[in-house]
């Protein structure tokens, strides 16, 4: 659930965005937790449909490794889908070549196929795309703080902290232009279906 999903994204980005407000603990950790959790849901819910409805038509009564192998294979197609739509091309090919030196002398095929190969770019991916939403995100309230501080040190402020100064003015920032609605609608509609 929080690694074939966009858990790892919605969570570095949200992290990024209460650091870069300067709000140490509002929302806190639980808030984003449960956010990241039922925005994951949210954008992989027809993902998990897809899955559940390919066991409809399923014999269930596994009694052989190779029929448990067999319906692992199908719960996760969908999946798999979803992580080729969302996944970068460069990880994609760094982890194939990655895994050819490393499983060289195994049974294990090493090519963008392998299901053990696009997760970890995946993963890799949804990091690089998080970290560059929460760059952006920061070099507004960045702005913000050095206004603050240069205006403070015109005026012979030095005693007071930039941050208690600056922190209403990036709520009244992220407020204004609804930074919310704007930030999930951005995040959700990031992701592709197969």
């Amino acid at each position: 659930a929080i690694t074939l999903t966009s858990f790892v994204k919605v969570t570095v980005v949200l992290l990024i965005l209460r650091n870069a407000l300067g709000l140490q603990q509002v929302p806190s950790t639980i808030i984003v937790m449960a956010l990241a959790i039922f925005m994951s849901a949210f954008v992989s819910a027809p993902v998990f449909e897809q899955s559940l409805l390919s066991l409809a038509n399923q014999n269930l009564e596994l009694e052989r490794v190779d029929q448990i192998l067999a319906l692992l294979k199908l719960i996760a197609t969908p999946f798999q889908s979803f992580v080729i739509a969302n996944v970068e091309p460069v990880h994609l090919k760094f982890f194939s070549e990655l895994a050819t030196q490393i499983w060289e002398n195994s049974n294990m095929t090493a090519g963008p196929d392998n299901f053990f190969v696009q997760v970890p770019a995946f993963l890799i991916s949804e990091l690089a795309r998080g970290f560059q939403i929460g760059l952006l995100l920061y070099l507004p309230f960045i702005a913000i703080d050095l206004a603050i501080t240069t205006i403070l040190m015109a005026l012979g402020m030095q005693q007071v902290q930039p941050t208690l100064i600056s922190a209403p003015f990036k709520l009244i920032l992220f407020i204004a232009v609804d930074g919310w609605g704007k930030l999930i609608q951005g995040l959700l509609l990031s992701y592709n279906y197969a």
